[in-house]
């Protein structure tokens, strides 16, 4: 089938079908992640108002996901997470399948969003505000009051979503933080939500995703000194990820762990 007919025949299902859908499951799985953090854990909340609620959208959009590296994780070890950025499904695709508690480090204007706002402060992610240096430090001090038993940090170090697909410049506070922390960096490349949901645009469609784990960085040898090291490193790490002929060589090195997820 020509895919220009395809993509025609989608708009109505996306507009009259999806996108509300999108808005009233944010706002149901938002009071979902605040009863369960309420009334059980915020670990409990965040799997039902995160891990759930992600592979339901992910489900109806769909986004056929595909994961290479998940023996790179250590169970109980919190890391900081660091990826790339291309679109809003890139939180899907890193809630529903890494496969760890995380936390969150998100713009301040997402707070905004009805469901996902409140539910998301509920379940302890950290909002951040990029236009006041003192307010953005003090959150991110915040921040290292709960990445304890396990529990991850994740922060886009580009600081916001790639409109090309090359991989901007990082921002040092991801870095900084797990030096403070003494955290090992977990670096994530992930691929095909740019297509999905282009940044600034309304142009959903399905897509394939895949998401690499790299094995961790071992923060132990860098230190204020030699930070932009740490940070041209991991950029490397990730960057790499996101060439084809190097993420095709992994996969065949994790082949028995390459698995179609099914949202």
């Amino acid at each position: 089938m020509n895919n220009k007919f395809l993509y025609a025949i989608y708009q109505p299902y996306k507009w009259l079908l999806l996108i509300p859908f999108l808005a009233v499951n944010t706002l149901i799985f938002g009071i979902i992640a605040v009863l369960f953090s309420s009334l059980v854990n915020q670990r409990i909340g965040s799997y039902f108002g995160g891990v759930i609620w992600s592979r339901i959208n992910a489900f109806v959009t769909p986004m056929f996901v595909r994961v290479s590296g998940r023996n790179n994780i250590k169970k109980g070890t919190s890391y900081v997470v660091i990826s790339n950025h291309r679109s809003y499904y890139d939180i899907f695709l890193i809630y529903g399948w890494l496969g760890i508690d995380i936390k969150w480090i998100m713009k301040k204007e997402l707070a905004k969003i009805p469901g996902l706002g409140f539910g998301s402060k509920k379940v302890g992610h950290i909002f951040l505000d990029r236009s006041n240096s003192r307010v953005a430090l003090e959150t991110l001090n915040e921040a290292k009051k709960r990445l304890v038993n396990g529990t991850s940090v994740v922060i886009f170090p580009e600081g916001t979503r790639s409109t090309t697909g090359v991989l901007g410049s990082f921002k040092k506070g991801a870095f900084k933080l797990a030096i403070d922390l003494g955290l090992p960096i977990l670096p994530v490349s992930i691929t095909g939500t740019g297509d999905i949901w282009p940044a600034h645009t309304m142009d959903i469609k399905p897509g394939k995703s895949l998401m690499v784990i790299h094995k961790p960085i071992d923060i132990r040898k860098y230190n204020d000194d030699n930070l932009k090291d740490l940070i041209a490193h991991a950029r490397k790490v990730i960057e790499e990820g996101l060439d084809p002929d190097r993420r095709t060589s992994q996969i065949l090195l994790n082949k028995s762990e390459y698995a179609a997820d099914k949202p």
